[in-house]
């Protein structure tokens, strides 16, 4: 931290975590409650269709950026670093912790001027915060649903987020690390 203080001329240091997750028609199942020895519906579909969320949380702040793309590619990628360098404080730099994905490594990213990489070590996603969040969301926002089309999983998708960022409070809670 403190070579990324010096390259930053001393600004302040903004700790993010991202990562990205695919939510698809063919849902997850969670937990539900129901009365002693009866047994609760959930829906199940087996079509296919998908979209990822991208999304970066600084739970310092407890505020976040993300998106809602159709794949993962360094295209999707450079859009989600612009739109974190929008949410970072203004005068500050931030460092973003992410995992070692094809699309977060790549030589073809346009890292914008107030964010520095910092890639977490290999098959260690306990590390990251954010997926912890995404089975937040899945419990409570995104599981035990039919997505009837593509629009409908953007539409829950962008409802979840925004759910998300209307509570610091959470973000906090699920981002901080002892």
């Amino acid at each position: 931290m403190a070579q990324i203080a010096q390259a930053t001329g001393g600004k302040p240091i903004e700790v993010w975590f991202a990562d990205e997750a695919r939510v698809v028609q063919t849902n997850t199942i969670t937990r539900r409650g129901a009365r002693r020895g009866t047994r609760p519906a959930a829906p199940k579909d087996q079509r296919t269709a998908s979209a990822s969320l991208f999304g970066a949380i600084c739970p310092a702040r407890g505020t976040g950026a993300g998106l809602v793309m159709p794949r993962c590619t360094t295209e999707a990628m450079n859009r989600h670093l612009a739109e974190i360098a929008t949410a970072v404080a203004p005068g500050a730099h931030a460092v973003l912790v992410l995992d070692q994905a094809g699309w977060h490594t790549t030589r073809k990213l346009a890292v914008p001027g107030n964010i520095t990489l910092r890639p977490l070590p290999a098959r260690s996603p306990e590390l990251n915060p954010v997926e912890t969040l995404w089975q937040f969301m899945r419990e409570n926002w995104l599981g035990n649903r039919i997505y009837v089309s593509y629009e409908t999983i953007l539409d829950h998708c962008c409802h979840a987020w925004n759910n998300l960022i209307d509570q610091p409070w959470r973000i906090i809670s699920i981002g901080l690390r002892a």
